[in-house]
């Protein structure tokens, strides 16, 4: 068979093209293993309830197993951590809350650094900080609850050191 020589230069210029033409790529499924989220905290508490609530449905959604690893201890920097060092495959991933960025300055000696070792994904959500006193308590207001401190000797409860209602007394 005789080839025209129009066909011919059609096919050398294609054959040429080939390489310079952009390929499909095609991506690994993922997550095709089970997928942790490490939260840095016991279970019960509020970071714990929320990654419950985003585990189900990410389950749903990825038609893959995702469970919660509760690590709680070091105010999350157990957590912080595990999930730091871990391979960064994308199979552990941290719930992290504003312990992230406020444990370096806690925490002297911390062997990781969350601007460099973490990357952010999304935001889940947000809550505000209450504080509340017993019904019967004399201080109806900050600035009440404040002069009452100063005077006398107060008790309080926070979830614990690096979470965003903890302060260090001095």
């Amino acid at each position: 068979m005789k080839i025209s020589r129009r066909l011919f230069l059609h096919l050398g210029a294609g054959a040429a093209a080939l390489p310079t033409m952009s390929r499909l790529a095609r991506g690994q499924a993922w997550p095709t293993r089970v997928v942790h989220f490490v939260v840095g905290f016991p279970a019960g508490g509020g970071a714990d309830a929320t990654t419950r609530i985003l585990v189900a449905r990410l389950s749903e959604l990825w038609s893959q197993q995702v469970v919660v690893e509760n690590r709680g201890g070091a105010g999350g920097n157990l957590a912080h951590e595990m999930v730091a060092h871990a391979s960064p495959d994308g199979y552990t991933m941290l719930m992290g809350t504003n312990s992230v960025p406020v444990n370096p300055f806690l925490f002297p000696g911390l062997t990781f650094d969350p601007m460099s070792d973490f990357a952010p994904v999304s935001l889940i959500g947000t809550y505000p900080n209450l504080m509340v006193v017993p019904i019967n308590s004399p201080a109806k207001t900050l600035p009440e609850f404040i002069a009452r401190a100063k005077r006398e000797k107060v008790a309080f409860a926070t979830p614990g050191v690096g979470s965003s209602p903890h302060r260090r007394s001095t």
